[in-house]
């Protein structure tokens, strides 16, 4: 077992550098580091780190209270490290190439943060051979500029597919609209597609830790969100309207959402029934498309107006034989 204030072991993972950095992608070490303590365990190939525990590989830092990364070696000869009672000797066996980093799992208070990304959950388990991470718990949330995805159940980020999957009353919110079905699924653009940004500067007190800040440079570039796929009771929300259907598809580029399967727009007290429908969540508009065959139906509730208030008029004066 290690103890120190701050101990880093590097593990050398097995990640090329044109995944997502949300998936620890890049070349080069992970840095694990923790303010508890660090154990590494020979024959079950483990290092487990507690205590405020942070992986960080390039722009991307997982943090949580207990880290577990499970590795193995890289030939079929080789065993990992040898026992250790110092840092220093287990970094050497594990990080010098002798092994690579297949799992890791966070637990407890996780938060995953790189330049593009930000995701919070109860727990993380990464699989560097599938490329794919899984975050379950309570708050579940995975943030892309000013899109945030929420869910109950899961939210699954598959690297190679540009892809995350909410399970489970699942939500997308922008700015003004939010959409919410049993099952998310974002694409996302890569470096290649997105539209070149340049960083926006950052404070010197901020520039030190950007990690531990939670909050460094959430715009639009090498992840942003493309296009959102929604399965089961699909509902949309807007200031000014709810949408509701059995399957959706919205882009936030356009903002235009389409809906298919049993779809009702509500405005107000206005009511629209159909087979599919068109929402623009920009312009406002909204169109209904009948079934082939079919037809659509609506309520259309006319707008009362406020009638003006009847004028106040003096009373008449007295009969002239009434007067004294």
């Amino acid at each position: 077992m290690i103890r120190a204030a701050a101990l880093a072991l590097l593990l050398l993972g097995a990640v090329p550098a044109t995944a997502q950095e949300l998936g620890l992608s890049g070349e080069g070490p992970i840095e694990i580091l923790a303010d508890g303590q660090i154990e590494w365990h020979r024959n079950e190939q483990t290092v487990i780190a507690s205590g405020n525990a942070r992986a960080i590989r390039g722009a991307t830092t997982v943090f949580a209270d207990r880290l577990v990364a499970r590795y193995r070696a890289r030939n079929s000869e080789g065993r990992g490290g040898e026992a250790a009672s110092g840092g220093a000797t287990a970094q050497a066996a594990i990080g010098s190439g002798a092994g690579e980093i297949w799992r890791l799992e966070a637990d407890g208070n996780v938060r995953i943060v790189s330049n593009t990304d930000r995701a919070v959950g109860d727990r993380a388990v990464y699989d560097l051979d599938r490329r794919v991470l899984v975050m379950t718990g309570r708050a579940l949330s995975l943030t892309n500029g000013t899109d945030i995805v929420t869910a109950r159940d899961a939210i699954e980020y598959w690297v190679d597919r540009r892809m995350a999957v909410a399970r489970g009353a699942a939500t997308v919110t922008s700015p003004d609209r939010s959409m919410t079905a049993d099952t998310l699924v974002a694409h996302f653009l890569d470096a290649a597609s997105a539209p070149a940004q340049a960083p926006a500067p950052r404070p010197a007190a901020q520039a030190q830790a950007p990690a531990a800040q939670g909050s460094a440079a959430l715009a639009p570039g090498a992840g942003r969100l493309d296009r959102v796929e929604a399965f089961g009771d699909v509902r949309i929300r807007t200031a000014a309207e709810f949408v509701r259907g059995d399957r959706g598809i919205y882009t936030p580029e356009t903002g235009i959402a389409r809906v298919v399967g049993n779809v009702g727009i509500t405005r107000g007290q206005n009511q629209l029934q159909g087979a599919a429908a068109e929402v623009n969540l920009k312009t406002g508009v909204s169109r209904l498309i009948a079934s082939p065959g079919g037809r659509v139906a609506g309520l259309i509730v006319p707008e009362e107006r406020e009638r003006p208030a009847p004028a106040v008029l003096a009373p008449p004066p007295p009969p002239l034989g009434s007067r004294r």
